[in-house]
């Protein structure tokens, strides 16, 4: 059963999918059902010997293309505290053939065309009737909760726009209206300007941890030119971006001397487009340094202030520190 609740308190949905319980969790690579299917005997999800990059349905969706069934108990709240259908799409991004590895380990040929395949992917689901924000993402590690090691990421095409991409555009909106410019535009510029916090740039793109980072090690690529989605970006501007991912991918794992686990999100305009939306990725680190973690605790969650145990400009300094092979 998949459906959204009205959360009347915070104003927002939630999505309740209870087949997600029995999904596979963590399996041998043997038995690991992202790689090819080498032996038809023991078919995986990809019914090929080979491949470069492959999307497929989640098997086990939090959203449904088919409309789900409602529970018969509906909230005594009105108009948008009904329960709705959770009709929507999830699908895998399968990186590699490789089991081996994570994206780091990639080329920049290959990450080119992931770029490509996620565009794709946003337009062809931005497309479906009932979906108004294609949201890419990829969770990496244990400790953020990956039940696959095979390097992989995800998408959901949602319903409706999520709380904190539409908490973002409000204040875009917002910033537009007092100032007549993008905030991201404006933002970017003010990185660049300062320096401190830039681990890379080019004239095409900045990382940088942005000054009011939340998560320890926290970086933003963000477009210099104001692109709403990746559907605006020229063939110049997706091979640098892939350059830019590697050489972000590559600080994270050189800053420990680990494989660093992070969040990484896709943030652009939802499906129709807005012109106060700015495309940039947001990656989510947890290790505050290589044997502890930040967690979401009680004022993080309960409170919904993140608290930190440095200043962001400290953590860019030692990322732009990071020794690796330029790209």
């Amino acid at each position: 059963m998949s459906e959204l609740r009205w959360n009347p308190l915070l104003g927002e949905w939630v999505i309740t999918a209870t087949g997600r319980q029995d999904r596979t969790y963590l399996p041998s690579a043997t038995d690991c059902p992202l790689c090819p299917s080498r032996d038809p005997s023991m078919p995986t999800e990809i019914p090929r010997a080979d491949f470069e990059i492959v999307v497929f349905e989640n098997r086990f969706p939090a959203l449904r293309r088919e409309l789900p069934t409602l529970t018969p108990n509906p909230s005594p709240f009105k108009g948008e505290g009904r329960v709705r259908a959770a009709q929507g799409v999830c699908e895998v991004v399968v990186y590699t053939p490789q089991h081996e590895g994570t994206l780091t380990d990639q080329p920049v040929s290959q990450i080119y065309k992931l770029i490509r395949v996620w565009t794709d992917r946003y337009a062809a689901l931005g497309a479906l009737p009932f979906v108004k924000y294609v949201f890419i993402f990829e969770n990496k590690g244990d400790v953020v909760g990956t039940t696959l090691h095979h390097p992989h990421g995800q998408i959901y095409a949602f319903p409706y726009v999520p709380p904190i991409p539409a908490r973002e555009l409000a204040a875009a909106r917002a910033h537009r209206a007092e100032t007549g410019r993008c905030l991201l535009c404006d933002i970017v510029a003010s990185e660049r300007g300062d320096g401190r916090r830039v681990i890379a740039a080019d004239e095409h793109f900045a990382a940088y941890v942005p000054f009011f980072a939340r998560f320890p090690y926290e970086v933003h690529i963000a477009a210099t030119a104001h692109r709403e989605s990746l559907t605006e970006f020229t063939d110049v501007e997706r091979w640098a971006l892939a350059q830019m991912l590697k050489e972000v991918l590559m600080r994270y794992d050189a800053l420990f001397g680990i494989s660093l686990p992070y969040m990484m999100v896709l943030h652009q305009a939802p499906v129709g487009g807005d012109p106060d939306a700015h495309f940039h990725i947001e990656f989510y680190p947890l290790n505050r340094t290589r044997e502890k973690l930040k967690y979401r605790a009680g004022c993080e969650s309960g409170a919904g202030t993140f608290v930190t145990d440095a200043l962001p400009e400290e953590w860019a300094a030692q990322l732009a520190a990071s020794s690796v092979r330029r790209v």
